[in-house]
């Protein structure tokens, strides 16, 4: 029987044999006290592929993004997000519920940016004397972006823009950066390229570059040193956890340059979806791993099925269908993919 093909996001990739060595023969201590030298070791290697001056590790992406929100704004403070951003739509409201801070969304431009004229008006107003009338206001403290954003990748001189406008109007600047990696290879340019334009970087270990768990924070001492003290409070200090992180180093080291491969079967992918009748593929969208697109005649959840009973799990968002290409999927297994779709609207 033909192994399952697994589809749904890049989360669901299974360590490899040579990470799994990495993992076994990891050197511990506890990482409360500071002292896990394989902690220590994938802080300063994130950091210093980030340009940053320091790094956190947390045990997942969201507690990632909450850390970094608790850390720039005070109780009752506002920062400003897109609407379909994984901070917003799909962390379950902690950086409100747990952060005491304030989303103002907005909504994404086709390409995966915001728009800055609407940034900039949607920045609380302020005052250097007193004037009771904006006591009415959250003070806007934050901008957060996203890069990847469904698959899209942000451009650098948008990125330049955009933290130009944050300095000028006095915010701080997040990027969640899950996927900057992706982001990175399509771009052609050093991760440090894209974080320079952030005051704080998140990323996933745990999606493209196959990491069984893990994100990482990166950015400025002083910020980190507050980012610390937040990861405690939300129950992320653990122990012996160099086991998890010498798999994030071995990701940093060996998994880079293959999620060009990863682009490749997305971009194939599309393609041979496209060329098949009753399939709408949003091609311009296929910049990195992901592949969005929508049935013209069938039901998508009937799709799924008829792709679940040959041994392929995709995901159905409504009337959309995400694919994601990931290393546990070969060019191979694309062709299968294409050809099972074949089948179906045959």
């Amino acid at each position: 029987m033909a192994a399952m093909i697994d589809l749904r996001s890049d989360t669901v990739t299974k360590p490899t044999a040579e990470m799994r060595a990495a993992i076994a023969g990891a050197e511990v201590g506890d990482d409360v006290y500071g002292e896990d030298p394989t902690v220590n070791r994938l802080e300063r290697l994130s950091a210093e592929m980030l340009g940053k001056e320091s790094a956190l590790f947390l045990p997942t992406g969201t507690q990632a993004n909450l850390v970094a929100v608790m850390t720039h704004c005070r109780r009752g403070d506002e920062f400003i997000v897109g609407r379909a951003a994984h901070v917003f739509h799909y962390e379950a409201g902690g950086a409100a519920a747990l952060g005491s801070a304030h989303p103002h969304p907005l909504d994404f431009a086709p390409d995966g940016t915001l728009d800055l004229d609407e940034v900039a008006a949607a920045i609380r107003p302020t005052s250097d004397h007193f004037d009771p009338l904006l006591s009415h206001f959250a003070p806007t403290r934050l901008l957060c972006l996203e890069n990847t954003q469904d698959g899209k990748v942000v451009p650098l001189d948008y990125l330049a823009e955009a933290r130009s406008l944050a300095t000028a109007r006095g915010l701080a600047v997040h990027l969640d950066g899950a996927r900057l990696f992706n982001a990175a290879a399509a771009l052609g340019v050093a991760p440090a390229e894209i974080a320079k334009h952030a005051d704080t970087v998140s990323f996933c270990l745990s999606k493209g570059l196959g990491a069984p768990a893990g994100s990482m924070l990166c950015g400025p001492s002083e910020q980190l040193h507050v980012a610390h003290h937040h990861r405690k409070i939300l129950g992320g200090g653990m122990r012996q956890v160099g086991v998890l992180a010498a798999a994030g180093c071995y990701a940093l080291e060996h998994n880079l340059d293959r999620l060009a491969d990863d682009h490749r079967n997305a971009e194939r992918l599309a393609l041979g979806l496209d060329a098949l009748d009753g399939f709408a593929v949003d091609m311009p969208g296929v910049q990195t791993n992901m592949v969005f697109l929508r049935l013209t005649r069938e039901d998508p959840a009937d799709f799924a099925k008829f792709m679940a009973e040959r041994g392929i799990a995709i995901l159905v968002e409504g009337p959309v269908i995400r694919l994601v290409t990931h290393l546990d999927v070969t060019a191979q297994d694309v062709e299968r993919v294409i050809a099972s779709a074949e089948e179906f609207v045959s």
